[in-house]
């Protein structure tokens, strides 16, 4: 067994850890980071990139398709004569794109002087962690601080677990064929994400989902739009309804209804998009303090441990690359004696369904929780000039502020490319705008950022254009 030391030993490659390793090794910490999978982690390399990738393919294929003969008329007088797709090349494609990221980031590593271990990791305590190669030799490593930067992976269902016709959304995104009948369990934003890309490229969709509507844990009024929008599509939605398990020949899934009448679904297979869990197997020997099923943190990202930090899914919700690479900054810039705290007034939430859906602070109803009185307005794309450009008239912006001095808490959009717009909310919230400011900054003509101006304006009673 070789042994090495190292100041910081960050274990984990995905967006918080190889950030934190980055940002440690600038301000002059000796990092050392192992990874098991490609730089990147789950994120980069099995998550969001390459669904993101996916949903990208899939709407071309559909603009393409709704071209054809014998569909609804293109508004735009495009035709085309058929439309198919080859999903290897599809996929030959989306790991072309993944590899780019990762050789991306696997260079920036190296340009701070980051050491890269590949393997898995054991940890033996809170300074020692040995690393299995793939080569079969193992490595000691010893370090003054470890940053735990795990990840979460996907929750299978008891009555579902994965395998065969069950699969993860990592599974369901290595599909080289598209199946005849697509059945997604979970409502939520990946199971809306994945079924409406495979019903753009030809499955029969169906979801199924114990809440009532869709994408509850999102503003109801977002929501809307997006259940027209499924429905448009073809995919049906059996709500209020539980995943019983397939059936005893595996042809289909069996479903229970709220009025407790079970009926089968045709399933060749099942996407099985019940929310993710911190991945927190091997931490035991450590005994940290934990909340719920995360690692309990402080802002600065330390644990219960002396000189044991943990940031991204690992610590829990909301489970996402960015809080985690904000986390990784402020834990490597601590490790490195600044005075840092994680304490943002505001995280992106952002669904990439069609149409799109953003949410960034409070909503109404939360401000209403917290005892505040609030302004509220607003801004429907349908009276937006890019929007109706783009075939995307439907949705909107709307923006919450405090009703006393006028201070934006909050911004939620649904529409076509309103993902672009979370920088612009969260900027407003985080550097403390008021609705005046919003109001009177020029915004570019046309575009879908002055939706964003006039909800403020129409916030104050002086909207221009409705």
């Amino acid at each position: 067994m070789n042994d090495k030391k190292t100041t910081l030993l960050v274990i984990g490659g995905g967006p918080g850890g190889y950030v934190a390793a980055i940002r440690a090794a600038q301000l002059g910490v000796a990092t050392t980071l192992v990874e098991g999978m490609a730089p990147g982690g789950t994120c980069l390399n099995i998550g969001c990139i390459p669904s993101k990738a996916l949903i990208h393919a899939a709407d071309a294929f559909d603009r393409v398709r709704r071209a054809t003969p014998g569909a609804v008329s293109s508004p735009l007088g495009i035709r085309a004569e058929a439309a198919s797709i080859d999903l290897t090349v599809t996929q030959a494609w989306k790991e072309g794109v993944v590899g780019k990221l990762t050789g991306g980031v696997a260079a920036l590593l190296r340009k701070a002087g980051v050491r890269v271990v590949p393997g898995w990791a054991r940890i033996v305590d809170g300074k020692t962690v040995d690393v299995a190669h793939e080569s079969g030799e193992t490595l000691r490593i010893q370090c003054e601080h470890l940053l735990l930067a795990t990840g979460s992976e996907p929750m299978a269902l008891p009555q579902l677990p994965f395998g065969g016709k069950v699969l993860s959304s990592t599974e369901v995104l290595a599909l080289t064929e598209v199946p005849q009948h697509l059945v997604v369990v979970g409502a939520g934003y990946i199971g809306l994400e994945l079924g409406m890309a495979w019903r753009k490229l030809g499955a029969e969709v169906t979801v199924v989902d114990v809440a009532e509507r869709v994408l509850p844990g999102y503003d109801e009024d977002l929501g809307k739009p997006v259940l027209a929008a499924l429905k448009r599509l073809g995919i049906v939605l059996h709500l209020g309804c539980t995943a019983e398990g397939l059936t005893a020949d595996g042809s289909g899934l069996r479903v229970r209804s709220r009025h407790a009448d079970e009926f089968v679904l045709p399933a060749d297979q099942v996407l099985v998009a019940a929310g993710r869990r911190p991945r927190t197997a091997g931490l035991e020997s450590l005994q940290l303090d934990m909340d719920g099923r995360a690692v309990k943190v402080d802002a600065t990202g330390r644990t219960s441990m002396r000189n044991v930090w943990a940031i991204g899914d690992l610590t829990g919700e909301p489970m996402l690359a960015h809080r985690a690479m904000a986390q990784g900054e402020v834990a490597a810039e601590c490790m490195a004696g600044h005075k840092r705290r994680f304490v943002p007034l505001a995280i992106p939430a952002v669904c990439f369904t069609d149409p799109e859906v953003v949410a960034v602070g409070l909503t109404q109803a939360q401000a209403a929780q917290a005892g505040i009185e609030v302004l509220s307005a607003q801004f429907p794309f349908a009276a937006n000039g890019r929007a109706l450009t783009m075939e995307g008239g439907e949705g909107f912006v709307r923006v919450v502020a405090r009703r006393d001095n006028h201070l934006v808490l909050g911004w939620q959009a649904v529409g076509q490319g309103v993902s672009e717009l979370a920088a612009a909310f969260g900027y407003a919230i985080e550097m403390g705008a008021r609705l005046e400011d919003v109001g009177g900054i020029v915004h570019a003509h046309p575009t879908l950022g002055e939706a964003v101006q006039e909800a403020a304006l129409r916030a104050l009673g002086r909207a221009i254009h409705l």
